[in-house]
C-alpha cells in the first residue's frame, strides 16, 4: 500500500539530491502511485537524470536499483524489510499466527530465506512460547503478530520478562489504527510498559530493518524481550533499503540448565523482580544515547516529539520545525526530552493512538500538547498533522465526478461455503455467536446472521453460556460459527468446555481447509506447513469427538437442503452437538470442487421473489421493471453476471421456482 503523500524524509536518508527536487519529483506525479514497480521506475528514471552514475533499472527484479552487478538499494515494504532484518541480523528461528497488517513478515521470511526455521502456529500464544524456546537454546528469534494477537500472547510475554533470555528475542507486534481489519484499536506499546521491556519503533523500511538488529542486539545486552512496534502505514507502504549480508548471532548454542533463571517458582520470581527494575533504569539511561533517538533542530517556535509513521507526517507538515525524533518509543530518554523542550517555544506531541508519550512527558513536569490537537481515535494523515501544526492543508483538489455511485460493502467471495452455510442457518431463526474470519462478513445485510463476535475463539464460550444460563429459553436457538483456522488458534478448549459441562448449543465449524482472511495461509488442517512442506493434517471429526462429543457430522454446505435438515436435527438434540460444514475456498485451486460454470436465470420464469437476492451473492443482480408487464405482479427480476459466477449452486439451491439453470 502507498500512502497518499509519499515521506519526503525517507528519501532524503539514501539519496544525495536537493530535498526540493525530491519533493518536486514526488508532487509532480498526477496520481496516487498504485505499485513497486512504478515507484521504483519513478525513483530510478529521477535518479538516473540527476547524478552522472546513477543506479540502472534491474530487468529481473525491477524494484531494485542496481549499480553493476551489485544491488545499491531495494524497495522493501515494512514487512519485507522486517524479515530482511531476520534475516542478515542472524534470526534462525522465526513463528507467527497471520493477522494483518503482520502476515506478509513471515510469508516473506517462508519464501526468500531458508536459512530461517519458520513456521506458522496455531495462535500467538505458542509462536512465543516457540520462539522463547529457540532463545533459551541461544538461537535469536523472532515472533510476530498483529496487535490483538499479543493479548493471546501475554500470559508467557508477561514471564518472559522475568525469565529474560540467551540468544536475542524480538516480539514483532504490527498495530492497526483506523482498525482497517481489526475488532480494536489497541496501542501496543501499553504492553511495553505493562510488560517492562523496551519498544522500538521504526518509520521506515529502512529502520524497519535495522531495528531488528538493534532489538536482538538490546535483547541480549539487557537480557530481556524487546517489543518491535510496527503499524498498518509502516508494514505496507515502501521505500529504499539497503542491503547487507547474513550474520551469525554471537551465543553458544545448545541446551544449558539453569533452573534458578528459567523456573518462574516465587521464591526465584521475586529475586527476578528488582533484576527487572534495574534493568528498566539501565535501559532508561541507555535511551539517552540511543542513536536512533535523535533531535533534529530547526525552528525553536514548536518542537514536535514523536516516532514511527507520524514523524514522516510531521517532517513533511512542517520541513524546518525542531524535532525529537524516537526510535525507542519505552523507556523513554528523560533528559534528553528535558533538553529538548527547554529549547523550544512550543512544544506538541504527534502520536497515534492513545497519549503514550504525552503522558509520560507531563509526568516529568514539562508542560506539552497532544492529543487536544489530534484526538485519540483512528490513524492520523500528512493533511491532518499539517492542518494541526500550520493551521491550513496545502493539499489541491484535483476536482470531483459527478456521479452517484452504489455502496459497496464488504462482501462474502461468489461461490463462498460460508454463504451456504448462513443461509442454511437463517431458514432456523437461530441466534449466532460468531468468531473472527470471512464468515464475520456473516453480519452484514441481506444475510444479516452474525449477533455478536467478540474476539478469536469466543464464539463457542459464548453459545454455551447463553445455552445453559437461559435453558429452555435458548433450546434450539443457540449456535456458535467458526472457522477452521480459528477453531484451532482458539476454538478447541472452549468445545472442550461445552463438552465437559454441556448445554443444548450446535457448534458449526465453517471448515474452508485453508486461513482464508489473511490471504490463505495453511494451519495444522491443511496438511502442508507455511513452505508447502507435507505434514500431519488434524482429523477435526476424530478431534472434536475425542472431546466426548457424541453428535459430530460433516456436510457439504452448497447441498443446502441436506445442511438444513441436519441443523434442524442438531438443533433438536438434547446434548451438545458439532456440525463441520467443510468446502475449498472459493479461491483455493488445489482441491476446488466449485464446476466454475456460469448459471442463468429464466427471466421469463423468474418472480422476483429476491430469495436468491438475499443470499448476498456478488453475481447475482437485480433488475427493475418501470413499466409494469402484463398479467404479472414482479417489480423487476433477478440477473446472474455471468463473469463472476462460479456455479456453486447456492441461488439453485434456493430458488422454489426452478427458474435457474446452467448457462450454455
Amino acid at each position: 500500500m502507498i500512502p497518499d503523500i509519499v515521506p519526503i524524509d525517507t528519501y532524503m536518508k539514501i539519496l544525495t539530491v536537493p530535498q526540493s527536487q525530491i519533493r518536486i519529483m514526488f508532487r509532480s506525479c498526477p496520481k496516487k502511485l498504485p505499485g513497486k514497480l512504478i515507484l521504483a521506475h519513478y525513483v530510478w528514471a529521477f535518479l538516473s537524470s540527476c547524478q552522472e552514475s546513477g543506479p540502472a533499472c534491474n530487468e529481473s527484479a525491477p524494484w531494485k536499483l542496481t549499480k553493476g552487478e551489485e544491488t545499491v538499494k531495494e524497495l522493501l515494504s515494512g514487512n519485507e524489510a522486517i524479515a530482511r532484518g531476520a534475516y542478515e541480523y542472524g534470526v534462525r528461528l522465526a513463528s507467527a499466527y497471520p493477522g494483518t497488517p503482520s502476515t506478509e513478515i513471515l510469508e516473506y521470511i517462508g519464501e526468500r530465506y531458508p536459512e530461517i526455521v519458520a513456521g506458522w502456529a496455531p495462535n500467538e500464544k505458542v509462536a512465543v512460547e516457540v520462539a522463547a524456546g529457540a532463545s533459551y537454546g541461544g538461537s535469536r528469534a523472532l515472533a510476530a503478530m498483529k496487535h490483538v494477537g499479543l493479548n493471546v500472547a501475554a500470559d508467557p510475554f508477561m514471564t518472559l520478562s522475568y525469565t529474560g533470555v540467551n540468544g536475542g528475542f524480538v516480539i514483532v507486534v504490527c498495530d492497526d489504527p483506523a482498525m482497517h481489519s481489526s475488532q480494536n484499536e489497541q496501542d501496543t506499546r501499553n504492553y511495553a510498559k505493562f510488560g517492562k521491556v523496551p519498544c522500538l519503533e521504526p518509520s521506515d523500511s529502512q529502520e524497519a530493518k535495522d531495528f531488528i538488529g538493534e532489538s536482538l542486539r538490546i535483547s541480549e545486552d539487557f537480557d530481556t524481550p524487546v517489543i518491535f512496534r510496527s503499524s498498518t502505514r509502516i508494514s505496507h507502504s515502501m521505500s529504499l533499503v539497503e542491503l547487507g549480508e547474513r550474520k551469525e548471532g554471537p551465543r553458544e548454542l545448545g541446551l544449558k540448565k539453569d533452573a534458578v533463571k528459567y523456573v518462574m517458582l516465587p521464591a526465584m520470581a521475586r529475586r527476578k523482580h528488582p533484576i527487572v527494575e534495574e534493568r528498566l533504569r539501565n535501559l532508561a539511561t541507555f535511551a539517552e544515547t540511543f542513536p536512533f533517538n535523535r533531535v533534529i533542530m530547526g525552528d525553536d517556535s514548536i518542537g514536535v516529539i514523536t516516532s514511527g509513521v507520524a514523524f514522516q507526517y510531521a517532517r513533511e507538515a512542517m520541513p524546518n520545525a525542531s524535532f525529537l525524533k524516537l526510535g525507542m518509543v519505552w523507556p523513554l530518554p528523560e533528559k534528553m526530552v528535558r533538553d529538548f523542550a527547554s529549547r523550544v517555544k512550543r512544544l506538541i506531541v504527534i502520536e497515534e493512538l492513545d497519549p503514550f508519550l504525552e503522558e509520560a512527558i507531563r509526568l516529568m513536569g514539562i508542560k506539552v500538547e497532544g492529543k487536544n490537537l489530534t484526538g485519540l481515535c483512528g490513524e492520523l494523515s500528512p493533511e491532518q498533522v499539517e492542518i494541526i501544526l500550520t493551521g491550513k492543508s496545502s493539499a489541491k483538489s484535483i476536482g470531483g465526478i459527478d456521479l452517484e455511485l452504489p455502496m459497496r460493502p464488504p462482501n462474502m467471495c461468489p461461490g463462498c461455503p460460508h454463504r451456504a452455510t448462513f443461509t442454511a442457518l437463517k431458514k432456523n431463526k437461530v441466534y449466532v455467536a460468531g468468531d473472527i474470519g470471512c464468515y464475520t462478513l456473516g453480519a452484514l445485510p441481506p444475510l444479516g446472521m452474525l449477533d455478536n463476535c467478540l474476539c478469536m475463539g469466543a464464539g463457542i464460550g459464548i453459545s454455551s453460556g447463553l445455552a445453559r444460563s437461559l435453558g429452555e429459553s435458548a433450546k434450539g436457538k443457540a449456535v456458535a460459527v467458526i472457522g477452521d483456522s480459528t477453531f484451532f488458534h482458539s476454538g478447541m478448549t472452549p468445545l472442550l468446555e461445552l463438552a465437559y459441562n454441556g448445554g443444548h448449543a450446535t457448534v458449526v465449524i465453517v471448515d474452508n481447509r485453508i486461513t482464508a482472511m489473511t490471504g490463505a495461509q495453511h494451519h495444522p488442517g491443511t496438511g502442508f506447513t507455511l513452505r508447502e512442506e507435507p505434514t500431519i493434517a488434524v482429523d477435526m471429526e476424530k478431534l472434536c469427538a475425542s472431546f466426548g462429543l457424541r453428535r459430530v457430522r460433516t456436510v457439504n454446505p452448497y447441498k443446502i437442503r441436506e445442511l438444513e435438515k441436519v441443523v434442524k436435527e442438531e438443533l433438536e438434540a438434547p446434548e451438545p452437538s458439532v456440525i463441520i460444514s467443510r468446502a475449498p475456498c472459493a479461491l483455493l485451486k488445489s482441491g476446488r470442487i466449485l464446476p466454475d460454470k456460469p448459471l442463468r436465470i429464466k427471466q421469463d420464469v423468474c418472480t422476483g421473489c429476491k430469495t436468491c437476492i438475499n443470499t448476498g451473492c456478488p453475481a447475482l443482480e437485480f433488475v427493475k421493471i418501470d413499466v409494469p408487464e402484463p398479467g404479472k405482479k414482479r417489480k423487476g427480476y433477478s440477473r446472474i453476471n455471468a463473469a463472476l459466477c462460479v456455479g456453486c449452486g447456492t441461488c439453485f439451491e434456493v430458488c422454489k421456482f426452478d427458474a435457474i439453470e446452467e448457462a450454455s
